[in-house]
């Protein structure tokens, strides 16, 4: 079961719980969730009780990432997006965090679970929509029909615009929990490849080891790289809404 690379991803009940007369159960995913949530509320609390001009390692963290997303936030969807900041913020620390957990022995990848990635997915593209109407009205529909284009263009332009948008909230929930499942299995069949080798070539598996920091690091790299891209295209949908682009 431990060399089993996809045990790692299978939903365990820790806990049941009764509420207004309905079962329910605690899973490791709920609760690797809670610890993910937990662990980045506590990095912003550290970093932001006693901030000074000379910034330690916690409050560093905090002004670094804090303008990065700022940063990403403006550059693709404008001033206007950044009423939307607290929002992206969210989304690209809960994802980057579950994504790096999730590499921890024991631990649970929420994020390796399509209905997960498709929760997150489908509020994004609720919020777009919402957005899109608050702000332009009906005009927003306008997007599925780009202006300058030909009218007689119009029977084909219109269905493949609104299958393209349909398909964001798929693409966004199917990238993200694709590549978490593809990174950990790799990780987890080539730590258990080191395990083999270190135990049948003692005196040469440095060799083994080195390769899995390398390959740790890459999915590191991968984890980050995922939250960012989700983050970049809720920007980026985001800026559609608000100036129908």
């Amino acid at each position: 079961m431990a060399l089993d690379p996809l045990h790692q991803f299978e939903i365990q009940e820790i806990a049941r719980l009764s509420v207004g007369g309905y079962e329910l159960a605690f899973t490791n995913h709920a609760l690797w969730m809670l610890i993910a949530v937990g662990a980045v509320s506590a990095l912003f609390m550290l970093g932001s009780l006693r901030p000074s001009l000379i910034p330690g390692r916690f409050q560093a963290f905090v002004e670094l990432t804090v303008d990065f997303v700022h940063g990403l936030v403006k550059g693709t969807a404008g001033d206007a997006g950044l009423k939307f900041l607290p929002l992206v913020m969210t989304v690209f620390l809960f994802i980057a965090a579950q994504n790096i957990m999730g590499m921890v022995p024991g631990s649970f990848t929420a994020t390796s679970q399509i209905y997960t990635t498709g929760a997150m997915a489908l509020a994004v593209f609720a919020l777009v929509i919402l957005v899109g109407i608050w702000q332009h009205g009906l005009r927003f529909f306008s997007l599925f029909f780009p202006h300058g284009t030909p009218l007689y263009l119009a029977p084909l332009i219109i269905p493949l615009e609104v299958i393209s948008f349909l398909a964001r909230p798929f693409t966004l929930a199917i990238r993200l929990a694709a590549n978490m499942v593809a990174g950990h299995v790799l990780l987890k069949i080539f730590a258990s490849f080191v395990i083999m080798l270190g135990s049948w070539f003692a005196l040469s598996a440095a060799a083994p080891f080195i390769f899995l920091f390398a390959i740790t690091g890459l999915e590191v790299f991968v984890a980050l790289l995922q939250a960012y891209i989700f983050t970049i295209l809720t920007c980026v949908y985001l800026n559609d809404a608000l100036h129908l682009h």
